[in-house]
């Protein structure tokens, strides 16, 4: 890695064991991320900002490996008092936005733009993606301390793919309930008139009409929701295995705010 001084500020470096599983488990079972582990000769994963503590960095490397088991992963801390030894075939380096002069596969950046203001997103992103190896990712994401309310934007080279809203079906009352989770590009426009308000609004709407499915647990009455969704026109997602998360996944240009932001729709 070559040295280069780290762009960007230290974040507050709370963490917790298991606290980005809901991502972690769609990373492993998405076909454009596995498509981009198998697909490369020697994948390297970079966790950016992984906190006080590389735990989430060390269980997202083991979840990865079931997919590519030879796959290098290196955690990246602004602050170094909180790089720590490497352990588990996992590196730990010193290093910001320009990633320490790695050239990544994979980019997981979870709670590290929620501190910066909505105009440092689209430089930000700018300057993860020209880092980026040819047809790498990165999973732009923000949770709740213990992990039950997550969002996520998966980008490419080109900018902004999807957005993904997951939560536990056992903690929450409406998908609204994950407003104050969404990503830093997003958190702001949630107002009426604009594209994720409409998307969070016609979700709760779906989400009362099938309450009658409640009975059969929320996990069913989730999916009579996405089924009423796709009913509406919004361009839902497919789940391709049984989830046992609430999971919302539609195309970024669905959700790409239409006023006062920087980052442009695809």
């Amino acid at each position: 890695m070559r040295g280069q001084h780290p762009e960007g500020v230290a974040t507050r470096g709370t963490t917790g064991i298991n606290r980005l599983r809901r991502s972690d488990r769609w990373t492993v079972h998405e076909p454009v991320a596995t498509r981009v582990l198998t697909q490369t000769s020697s994948p390297l994963a970079v966790d950016l900002g992984y906190g006080a503590m590389p735990v989430t960095t060390l269980e997202w490397a083991a979840r990865l490996r079931t997919v590519r088991p030879d796959l290098r992963v290196v955690g990246l801390e602004i602050d170094p008092g909180r790089v720590v030894p490497g352990r588990d075939r996992v590196e730990f380096a010193r290093g910001g936005f320009e990633l320490a002069g790695l050239r990544p596969t994979l980019i997981r950046a979870f709670n590290v733009l929620r501190q910066y203001p909505e105009e440092a997103v689209a430089p930000a992103w700018e300057r993860l993606r020209s880092g980026l190896a040819p047809g790498g990712l990165i999973i732009d994401g923000t949770c709740d301390e213990l992990g039950r309310r997550c969002a996520w934007v998966l980008l490419d080279e080109h900018g902004p793919r999807t957005l993904t809203l997951a939560w536990s079906p056992f903690h929450a009352d409406r998908p609204s309930d994950l407003a104050e989770r969404l990503p830093k590009a997003l958190i702001h426009h949630n107002v009426p008139g604009e594209p994720i308000h409409e998307l969070l609004t016609a979700a709760d709407r779906a989400w009362a009409t099938s309450a009658p499915h409640s009975t059969f647990g929320p996990r069913l009455r989730w999916r009579a929701t996405l089924d009423l969704l796709r009913g509406q026109g919004f361009e839902v997602q497919g789940q391709r295995r049984r989830m046992r998360d609430c999971i919302l996944t539609v195309p970024w240009s669905t959700v790409a705010p239409r006023r006062g932001s920087t980052v442009a729709p695809r």
